[in-house]
């Protein structure tokens, strides 16, 4: 469970829900230029683009679960299970990386996403394991820059990269079906609707919002989808960054978990643990958890570019507020 937007206004902005049923000891990482990137199959990045996002970090290796980077190129990892696929490494001069490298390797070695599809056109989705405690995520990725946005999925059927006009994921099933489906919604409008039901002088709207009935709202990956798509395509925001960023999240807010909206097979509750609006123009991650509100932002262009060290933020999850007297 999770949902993906990319949105333009004056600047460039991507922003995610994270619905999971637990914490995986997330926090905002800033990885600079100098840190060293390691990967099982290809050579280190000692000198790359910088990164900010939300991972956990394990052994000294930042394991993100969205991130942009210095140049505005952003990515999110949305679960895919049962329809992500990693075959065992190939002995070629294919390069081979693990799902839980590729986002430092395409943030840290791409400044677009026209850069990260010629990246992509040779490498190979592997099945490597982090470690034997952290197997491979079935994931699928959400790829965007200020001027295209793609989907990247790798089945049995191999490695597929989406174009994606309407800059949306969820998932399960995959993106072809999530498109095709919007098909049965193309007669939603933003105004009232006319009458198409009968000669009848008397059908008239009875109040604002009957254009949209018919807009899925539960929590199922295909309903979020078509729901984020029509909010996102329908869209009207001022271009300052207070408008922008408060639009980001409320279309996140429409998809977004309550607990105990949504009880896992395991019996736990699913929730959007945390939600996050980048400003990948600006380099500004901000964000708000499930238990608060309050939005909290790391600028990356306040950090030390150029430094060899990663750093730090622990989310702030408890409630905060500004009392008024």
């Amino acid at each position: 469970m999770c949902t993906s937007i990319a949105k333009r206004t004056h600047d460039f902005y991507f922003g995610r829900t994270m619905d999971i049923e637990y914490n995986f000891d997330e926090s905002v990482i800033f990885t600079p230029r100098n840190y060293s990137l390691p990967f099982r199959k290809m050579s280190t990045l000692d000198r790359h683009y910088a990164i900010l996002g939300i991972a956990t970090v394990k052994e000294g290796y930042p394991l993100y679960a969205d991130a942009m980077n210095e140049r505005g190129l952003c990515i999110a990892g949305l679960n895919f299970p049962d329809n992500a696929y990693y075959p065992d490494p190939k002995d070629s001069d294919t390069n081979n990386i693990s799902p839980f490298e590729l986002i430092p390797w395409i943030l840290g070695k791409c400044a677009s996403v026209a850069e990260t599809k010629r990246l992509l056109s040779s490498a190979h989705l592997v099945n490597i394991p982090f470690s034997k405690d952290i197997p491979v995520a079935p994931l699928h990725w959400h790829i965007a820059d200020s001027d295209s946005s793609i989907v990247l999925e790798n089945t049995r059927d191999g490695m597929k990269l989406y174009d994606n006009p309407v800059g949306v994921l969820t998932n399960n099933p995959g993106f072809h079906f999530q498109t095709t489906n919007l098909c049965q919604y193309m007669n939603l409008v933003t105004g009232s609707p006319k009458n198409c039901f009968s000669s009848i002088s008397g059908l008239v709207p009875f109040g604002q919002g009957l254009g949209c009935v018919g807009l899925p709202g539960d929590f199922s990956p295909a309903s979020r989808f078509v729901k984020a798509a029509y909010l996102n395509l329908s869209s009207i925001c001022n271009d300052d960054e207070a408008s922008s960023i408060s639009q980001v999240f409320h279309i996140l807010d429409s998809v977004s978990l309550v607990k105990g909206s949504v009880i896992t097979s395991d019996d736990l509750c699913d929730v959007t643990t945390y939600s996050c609006c980048m400003n990948a123009t600006k380099g500004i991650y901000y964000y708000k958890t499930y238990n608060n509100n309050q939005l909290t932002a790391v600028d990356m262009h306040r950090e030390n570019l150029e430094s060899n060290l990663l750093k730090s933020y622990s989310l702030t999850v408890t409630q905060q507020i500004a009392w008024a007297n």
